[in-house]
């Protein structure tokens, strides 16, 4: 008698950390349901890459501020297995510069992504979560500055995921489901509207240099892993110094 496969249920997998946090599981033995906005060729490439690695995956498309869209997402999810891990990865920052100077809509909408999501994300997940199920939230290290002049709603937005971790893990605590938060620092990706940014801003790092996305797929992954059975409600700083 073979185990039930365990799926890993990752939104904004299909590039950046997503899609290193989705290799990085698939190498570690999970299966992966990849979980995208709208770059379907992005996520059948990850799919791809997890394939090769002689693990099972499926790419889905998600609108974490729809509930009846991650409904589907989770639902599609776990039909292929246990769902024994999420990652609430997606998120967004259109509105960059002086808050001042920012639309109110642009604003309105990051923060609807990055904190709503968040919980909307974790809200689809519970009933499809057994005992011993983790969940990963991405926050960022804006938290610790606030990122004046470039978005401070983000950093705000993201300061909330990470109390969310922290109180939803002590709600779900009695039902031994775990809650983390990551928070990435400067990572090179495509998340920046300035391409240049991570290294633009290298020598503000401690570290020296921005981080690499397999650098925070390392801690998601320990967190999702049974050594990390005891750090639920944890909020994990990959940062760089920060």
């Amino acid at each position: 008698m073979t185990d039930t496969p365990r799926i890993l249920a990752s939104t904004g997998a299909s590039r950046g950390i997503g899609r290193g946090i989705a290799l990085r599981a698939a190498s570690e033995g999970w299966e992966v349901a990849v979980g995208y906005r709208s770059d379907k060729t992005a996520a059948d490439a990850v799919v791809a890459d997890i394939e090769a690695l002689d693990r099972r995956a499926w790419a889905f498309p998600v609108d974490i501020t729809d509930a009846a869209s991650l409904d589907r997402f989770f639902a599609g999810a776990a039909q292929y297995g246990s769902l024994r891990g999420v990652v609430a990865n997606a998120g967004a920052a259109t509105a960059v510069g002086p808050l001042l100077e920012q639309d109110p809509a642009a604003l309105a909408r990051d923060v609807e992504v990055n904190l709503t999501g968040a919980v909307l994300t974790c809200r689809a997940a519970l009933p499809l979560l057994e005992a011993g199920a983790s969940i990963v939230l991405i926050g960022s290290a804006a938290t610790q500055q606030g990122s004046p002049g470039t978005y401070v709603h983000y950093a705000a937005a993201k300061a909330g995921v990470g109390i969310l971790a922290q109180g939803l893990a002590r709600e779900l605590g009695p039902a031994r489901i775990r809650v983390a938060c990551v928070e990435p620092g400067t990572v090179r990706t495509e998340f920046h509207a300035d391409p240049d940014r991570p290294d633009k801003v290298a020598s503000a790092i401690p570290w020296g240099r921005p981080g690499e996305p397999d650098e925070v797929a390392g801690a998601v992954t320990w967190l999702l892993s049974d050594d990390a059975g005891y750090a639920t409600g944890a909020v994990l700083r990959v940062g760089g110094g920060f």
